[in-house]
């Protein structure tokens, strides 16, 4: 499968100079399977510039997966070209909460007066698929949700093809179990042995220390759960709005250093926008 970033920001999008590296749209992750399957992984606003790249290729058939509700995670679907045009066809999968929230959250997205065009104006056709809480399977792809700790709920996903796994693990709080949320330790077993783990790394130990409960992890947190897992290459994800990329990259380093010091096999980098992974 081929993993591409196209948006790896967290809470707000940001612009400028010092956020040229790593990007400053809000999630969007879009996976490609053998069986040649495209599969987008929440509509922030990264997911603007994924629409744009699909419509050139004329790829007009996509699988939907969303991790929560928030509006970071949302935010950018109206904008989604795709959604406009006839002959398009979207599976939306009901994660990670049953029943119709799929339905409800977008459609909120698109309500008036926070947006011109209605939800039922979309061109694209649109089917819900019954498939979390549940393991299922996108073509080639096996996906395995698991829930996240973080306010108001949410999954994070194992992706199995060919032997090889990826895990996406944002908006997940390694220090503070939410409602509904699990232990870190089984987070760390669910990642076990991943080839690509892209995790929540928001903030560092001193930030955490005010933002507890909030959602996300310190960066120590995240790189003791990989090296424990044994997995391959860490990704940190959800940059906070706030952080340069010299910010970012010191971060970075701060992690390969704790990695030699430990003798750690596993990989560090931070997750930036239009990144791309084949495993």
């Amino acid at each position: 499968m081929k993993i591409t970033c196209w948006g790896s920001r967290g809470s707000i999008s940001v612009c400028g100079a010092e956020y040229f590296k790593y990007g400053g749209d809000t999630t969007c992750i879009e996976i490609r399977t053998q069986s040649d399957d495209i599969i987008i992984i929440d509509a922030g606003t990264g997911i603007r510039r994924l629409g744009n790249r699909l419509l050139e290729e004329n790829r007009l058939k996509y699988h939907f997966i969303f991790t929560h509700a928030h509006w970071d995670h949302l935010m950018g679907f109206p904008f989604f070209k795709p959604l406009y045009v006839n002959g398009v066809q979207l599976h939306m999968y009901r994660c990670p909460f049953r029943s119709d929230f799929v339905e409800t959250i977008l459609s909120k997205v698109m309500t008036p007066p926070y947006f011109p065009i209605r939800y039922v104006d979309i061109q694209a056709e649109i089917l819900y698929e019954e498939a979390c809480p549940t393991q299922f399977a996108i073509g080639s792809a096996t996906v395995m949700p698991i829930p996240l700790s973080h306010p108001n709920r949410g999954s994070g996903y194992k992706f199995i093809e060919n032997g090889r796994t990826f895990v996406f693990l944002t908006d997940n709080e390694l220090g503070y179990i939410h409602p509904g949320g699990l232990s870190a330790d089984a987070y760390q077993n669910f990642s076990e042995n991943a080839d690509l783990l892209i995790h929540d790394a928001e903030y560092t130990p001193e930030e955490y220390h005010y933002t507890i409960t909030w959602g996300h992890s310190a960066y120590p947190d995240v790189l003791k759960l990989a090296t424990e897992a044994h997995v391959k290459t860490l990704g940190l994800f959800h940059i906070n709005q706030e952080r340069s990329d010299q910010q970012m990259d010191d971060i970075v380093t701060d992690c390969r250093i704790r990695l030699d010091q430990q003798g750690s096999l596993t990989r560090c980098i931070a997750i930036a926008r239009d990144m791309s992974f084949e495993l």
